[in-house]
């Protein structure tokens, strides 16, 4: 059966709001949850940018949910840090965390003043990254030297069961690669026959365990009301790799997307007024085999989209009797 989750975004809404909607979200019926990690939002109108790590151990503390993370170890982050984040959170919360990774974008890494890498420099430095991680989670002693480096590193605080470590990808190749290293797969919604295609070539090379996928949706009472939240909050957000990874600022991004169309929106976003179109969508991503499906409501306020979604959408994605 499919867990149906609550992502919380942190470019959109500030951390204690945050956290006050992901507690809603556990009492209106959501499962499970999830958030972003970046250092900047994509554009200037969503204005916040929360810490995760910090928020996460709020999170997980407030509620009974699992939780996962989206990351980017290798250059904002040093992965013996996301090591021990993962090991802290995993050590406090059993069972209930995991973190997603992937190989990032410029919008939030540019801030080391570090070059941005091309993206199979990115992807290699990713998989040194994950061996790090999983060693040092596994308690050995970590010296590396490549495209990151580590000098006789060791988890003193480290869970019983290690958290998964989930690939994130957008690509059919991407999915494929993470066949060699992931405990699962994590995207985001796309037409039906590209989730499948990304699905197949995950499971065909071997891929393990769950697969996540993140659902960007806008609802509101009226239609137009929906169309005008996710045209303000979310029209930066459409363009496809290598645009979306190697813009900078979120004024990069306000800058491109000004004749973004409302139309290029709900090519990425699921927008109605109707809750029974969104039943319909979900039930059909559901039964391509996600085990979990994370809702991301691409308004600010979340409070009516929780109320709405606990009451009227997921108990239809639920089996009955």
């Amino acid at each position: 059966m499919t867990t149906f989750g609550f992502h919380a975004s942190h470019e959109q809404i500030g951390p204690r709001a945050l956290l006050e909607a992901v507690k809603h979200a556990e009492r209106a019926g959501f499962d499970a949850a999830m958030c972003s990690d970046h250092f900047s939002p994509w554009s200037a109108r969503q204005g916040e940018s929360g810490f995760a790590w910090s928020w996460l151990g709020a999170a997980l503390q407030a509620t009974g949910m699992p939780f996962g993370v989206v990351n980017a170890p290798g250059q904002r982050y040093h992965p013996a840090i996301i090591a021990q984040a993962i090991g802290t959170l995993g050590a406090m919360y059993p069972g209930r965390f995991w973190a997603a990774l992937g190989t990032g974008e410029a919008s939030n890494e540019h801030i080391t003043g570090d070059p941005w890498p091309r993206k199979d420099v990115r992807a290699a430095r990713l998989r040194e990254c994950v061996d790090v991680i999983r060693a040092l989670l596994a308690g050995e002693e970590v010296s590396h030297d490549g495209l990151v480096r580590v000098d006789r590193a060791r988890l003193w605080t480290r869970p019983e069961e290690p958290p998964a470590l989930v690939g994130a990808a957008v690509s059919v190749a991407t999915a494929r690669w993470c066949a060699e290293w992931a405990d699962g797969l994590i995207t985001v919604n796309a037409p039906v026959a590209h989730l499948r295609e990304m699905i197949d070539a995950y499971r065909d090379a071997g891929g393990r365990g769950p697969l996540h996928l993140q659902v960007h949706v806008s609802w509101a009472p009226e239609q137009a009301q929906a169309e005008a939240i996710a045209y303000d909050q979310w029209r930066s957000n459409v363009f496809a790799p290598p645009v979306c990874w190697d813009l900078e600022t979120a004024e990069h991004f306000d800058v491109v997307s000004a004749d973004v169309s409302a139309q290029r929106v709900a090519e990425v976003v699921n927008v109605s007024a109707d809750l029974g179109r969104h039943v319909g969508w979900l039930e059909e991503y559901a039964g391509l085999g996600f085990d979990q499906i994370a809702l991301h409501h691409v308004g600010q306020e979340q409070r009516g989209f929780i109320d709405a979604f606990g009451a009227e959408v997921l108990p239809k994605l639920r089996p009955t009797g």
